[in-house]
């Protein structure tokens, strides 16, 4: 299936590692050009070397207002053109509610909120028809997952951001989509089972939980969000995509 990604050109955030990179991968495999994003400059550039010439890695910080700005001017500057973002962020400090400080709390909704709001608005500002801004957020806009109180209070709401912006953007021809992850094989999610005491119990338990009955791997995530974010969806806007081997058991 052609998705039709050749020579578009696509911001994604935070994809050093992760699901941002798998996704990166996907995109610049099927001919899009991309601009990825990383804390780290030479890690940025080292990932994008990766993915050929048609990539381009730069340090940026969801939390810092002027990321957006930046990103946006690259990937004109770079491509002459912007189609769509996917912004990925780092999962919140884990914890449950009576251990997680204000601090915590605060770097959080600066990163995983405000950060990806502030990126939503600059590129709805300056995409056209056909433009689509994705969200990598979490199974807990479902469900709460115990030890990740942060998560469940931020992802829910930045869920709601989406749905709202799907309604306002939707008469300019500009998509907006959410990617719903569960017990994908990242570092991320070894780390959190690690927290138990017992990563591989942890993970035993979790995968007897999954009707698939194992963990999603990162390639599977982001052949899932290019998709989303490529013209063949494109009567998809408004949606919350669970890429979770079944785990949500509800419609």
């Amino acid at each position: 299936m052609d998705l039709g990604l050749k020579d578009r050109a696509y911001i994604v955030t935070g994809a050093t590692r992760g699901l941002g990179n798998a996704t990166a991968r996907v995109l610049a495999a099927d001919g899009a050009k991309v601009v990825i994003t990383g804390r780290d400059a030479g890690r940025a550039e080292a990932a994008a070397a990766e993915l050929g010439p048609d990539a381009v890695g730069l340090a940026a910080d969801n939390a810092d207002p002027d990321s957006a700005r930046r990103l946006m001017e690259a990937a004109h500057e770079r491509f002459g053109r912007l189609d769509g973002i996917l912004i990925s962020v780092g999962g919140p400090a884990p914890g449950f509610a009576a251990d997680n400080t204000d601090e915590q709390w605060q770097s959080a909704f600066d990163s995983v909120f405000l950060g990806a709001v502030r990126l939503a608005r600059a590129a709805a500002a300056v995409l056209g028809e056909g433009g689509v801004i994705g969200f990598v957020l979490s199974g807990s806009v479902y469900e709460p997952i115990p030890g990740l109180t942060i998560s469940n209070g931020l992802r829910p709401g930045l869920a709601g951001f989406a749905k709202s912006l799907a309604d306002e953007l939707g008469p300019r021809g500009i998509r907006v989509v959410g990617v719903l992850p569960a017990r994908i094989d990242t570092d991320r999610v070894r780390e959190l089972d690690a927290l138990s005491g017992d990563a591989e119990a942890a993970r035993a338990a979790s995968s007897a939980q999954i009707p698939l009955r194992r963990y999603g791997t990162p390639e599977e995530f982001g052949r899932a969000a290019a998709f989303l974010l490529s013209p063949a969806a494109s009567y998809l806007t408004g949606i919350m995509l669970p890429v979770d081997g079944g785990y949500r058991h509800g419609f």
